[in-house]
């Protein structure tokens, strides 16, 4: 059977609700399923290259690739994993909010990179670690993506920021990427015993229905120790519930997301 790539944005403009550890996470628990996994790090803040054991290093991250002065195939790196690669970041990519801006192709950029790897087959899913803010960055990997993975904080004060990705979604989907869907919305950080957690987690679910789903990532201390050590928790300890909780989760996304295993 040929391979359908999936592309996956995961994405909050509102920083701090676990977006790129889930990335990492995810990413990490798909390779151990045998699926093939790209991430692509265009946030400058480079913690996903960080969160999967690499250093960050001038010209390698997608941003020459952008501008034209590299192949795509030439900043694809291994990680320590199998089945898991990544396209790390890098301190310059934060130029690249000013340079798509100036391209009347703003909108296809990203889009245009990625075809030679998607056109492939070689991975089943890239995934596309987006900055937190409602940037040029952001809205090119939307108009890149089959899919938005929203990973919220279990607080009320969450609502309103998802409020505007999904604003920004429908925007797209009248124009630049008429295909693209809600793959779901991930609630992280959850801490059961609050209340407002159980609150915002059924307003969530009202609002959304069978978009949210239904495994929930916990707050965890060896969650967010993984990172220092440059692995994701399921690697660093795997018995942890945040571990537990990110291959639950990654379960549920196959199934939502089929490729050619599905």
């Amino acid at each position: 059977m040929t391979k359908r790539t999936k592309i996956i944005a995961i994405a909050n403009q509102k920083g701090g609700v676990g977006k790129t550890t889930t990335v990492v996470n995810l990413a990490a628990a798909l390779a151990r399923r045998s699926r093939t996994v790209l991430v692509v790090d265009l946030d400058p803040q480079a913690n996903a290259t960080g969160g999967l054991g690499l250093e960050k290093e001038e010209g390698v991250s997608i941003y020459p690739v952008l501008l034209g002065n590299a192949e795509i195939a030439d900043v694809i790196q291994p990680t320590a994993y199998d089945n898991l690669n990544i396209i790390p970041s890098e301190v310059d990519l934060a130029g690249a909010e000013i340079e798509i801006a100036r391209r009347e192709d703003h909108l296809s950029v990203i889009r245009d990179a990625l075809a030679p790897v998607r056109d492939s087959g070689v991975f089943d899913y890239i995934l596309l670690d987006c900055p937190p803010s409602l940037g040029i960055v952001m809205t090119s990997s939307l108009a890149a993506a089959d899919g938005v993975l929203v990973p919220m904080q279990a607080e009320f004060l969450a609502m309103e920021g998802l409020g505007l990705i999904t604003n920004l979604l429908e925007q797209l989907r009248a124009g630049a990427n008429p295909d693209l869907e809600l793959n779901g919305i991930l609630l992280t950080m959850v801490n059961m015993v609050a209340t407002q957690t159980k609150e915002v987690i059924s307003m969530v679910k009202e609002k959304f229905g069978d978009r949210v789903y239904e495994t929930t990532i916990p707050r965890n201390v060896r969650t967010s120790e993984a990172p220092s050590y440059g692995q994701p928790v399921i690697h660093y300890d795997p018995t942890c519930k945040g571990a537990v909780a990110y291959r639950a989760f990654a379960k549920e996304f196959i199934a939502r997301t089929p490729t050619r295993f599905n």
